[in-house]
């Protein structure tokens, strides 16, 4: 909660800001355009980003999906994981590549999929995501090899 709370916050105040400066002291109209549009964009992804991480992930014996019922992936197409300190991942997250490639999809703070890459994490508790990181690992150990 204290991750989501300082995240939506610190980007909430970057959007109030950069309007705020626009109309206070208005640099030519470009750049008046420019930060408006930047700052409008951040509220925007405040609140696309509150929405998110309202959310939760989870993980059953078949599949991993978001709480609202996105299925992320099928546990039988995942290939790999990486948990690794230099994966490119979500903090405190992990990472998934799949046999098949998904439709891009993204749910900030959350997860994220893109081709065979899917990223699980950000501002999930870092204990709760390697516990789920540990069990996927099981399961996809007791299932055998992947080609």
């Amino acid at each position: 909660m204290g991750r989501r709370i300082l995240g939506l916050t610190s980007l909430g105040l970057l959007g109030i800001l950069l309007i705020y400066i626009a109309f206070t002291r208005p640099p030519s109209i470009g750049w008046q355009v420019f930060l408006i549009v930047l700052g409008a964009a951040s509220l925007w992804f405040t609140d696309k980003m509150r929405k998110s991480t309202a959310s939760c992930v989870e993980l059953t014996p078949t599949e991993l999906r978001d709480g609202d019922g996105t299925v992320i992936a099928r546990v039988e197409d995942i290939q790999t994981m990486d948990r690794g300190v230099f994966a490119f991942k979500p903090s405190n997250g992990f990472l998934l590549k799949t046999t098949a490639p998904a439709p891009a999809a993204w749910r900030p703070g959350l997860w994220w999929r893109t081709g065979r890459r899917i990223g699980i994490g950000g501002m999930t508790p870092g204990n709760q995501t390697k516990f789920m990181s540990e069990v996927l690992s099981a399961m996809m150990a007791t299932r055998g090899p992947r080609p």
